[in-house]
């Protein structure tokens, strides 16, 4: 079982920054990717960016050139540096974690506030 916790979020102005960081703790093989989901209200929970070990990163395209997320393969976290807020990116940030080729665990979720 992996663990999974995060950090960071809040609120945030529009075109303000914010930085989401996620662990991933506990008995595993290998972790094969890393990343985050998020789910604003009354919608489905989308992917937002993904590491996947062997160097893929994806985004999803709304965010492409204001996230950036970044990975240590040695310390098992993941982080997200999210500039240029926009209202729209306003939601509940979830991490995840897939290890053993297929099971995958979730963070509690941390809630990402953008408004003037």
């Amino acid at each position: 079982q992996v663990q999974v916790t995060e950090s960071g979020g809040g609120s945030a102005q529009p075109g303000g920054s914010l930085r989401l960081s996620c662990a991933a703790s506990g008995r595993f093989f290998i972790i094969n990717s890393m990343g985050w989901y998020r789910q604003g209200p009354g919608d489905q929970r989308e992917m937002v960016a993904e590491s996947i070990s062997g160097g893929t990163i994806n985004y999803d395209a709304s965010v492409k050139g204001r996230f950036t997320i970044s990975r240590d393969f040695a310390k098992n976290t993941v982080a997200l540096q999210m500039d240029n807020l926009k209202v729209e990116d306003t939601a509940v940030y979830y991490c995840f974690a897939q290890y053993d080729l297929s099971r995958r665990s979730w963070g509690q979720g941390t809630q990402v506030t953008v408004s003037s």
